[in-house]
């Protein structure tokens, strides 16, 4: 597969992922821009990989994780301020689209990293792994610690033993 091949047709999911992972659509084509630019002068090897997508899709992650390094601040800009979320669960109206959105920009990256890549792109543990540089059970054990936190900033308790 060419490059030009590969970008037609994987292009718009990459830019998708970075729009889930950055929640700013400028930032998102910028990434993407950055990431295939880089992709572009090494993709003989990257061809070559049994699945250059996964290599290009973690390519795409570690920017965004040296990007949000580099920040010397990070604080965003919104137009309210919202102490902290009503009570509530996760299904009823603390799941609105973009109170959702805004708690899960909220979450350290790796975190965010993994609820996007599992639930948005549809991969298993084990190519998020791929991902992410880690293990399996890294991936479960962040996707669990997401969803603890997304409770704990609904004002949902946790209950003892339980797993999200």
């Amino acid at each position: 597969m060419t490059f030009e091949e590969y970008v037609g047709s994987r292009g718009p999911a990459l830019i998708r992922l970075a729009r889930l992972l950055t929640g700013d659509d400028h930032r998102a084509e910028d990434l993407t821009q950055e990431v295939l630019a880089r992709a572009y002068v090494h993709w003989r090897k990257i061809s070559r990989a049994d699945r250059p997508d996964v290599y290009v899709r973690r390519m795409l992650v570690n920017a965004n994780n040296s990007w949000w390094r580099r920040r010397s601040s990070r604080e965003l800009a919104v137009d309210t301020v919202v102490d902290r979320p009503q009570r509530g669960d996760l299904s009823g109206e603390v799941a609105d689209r973009d109170q959702m959105w805004r708690l899960i920009l909220g979450l350290p990256d790796r975190q965010r990293a993994v609820l996007v890549l599992r639930y948005y792109e549809d991969l298993d543990d084990a190519t998020i792994a791929q991902i992410l540089d880690c293990s399996p059970v890294t991936v479960r054990t962040h996707a669990m610690r997401a969803f603890a936190n997304l409770r704990e900033r609904c004002g949902i308790p946790a209950k003892n033993g339980s797993r999200p």
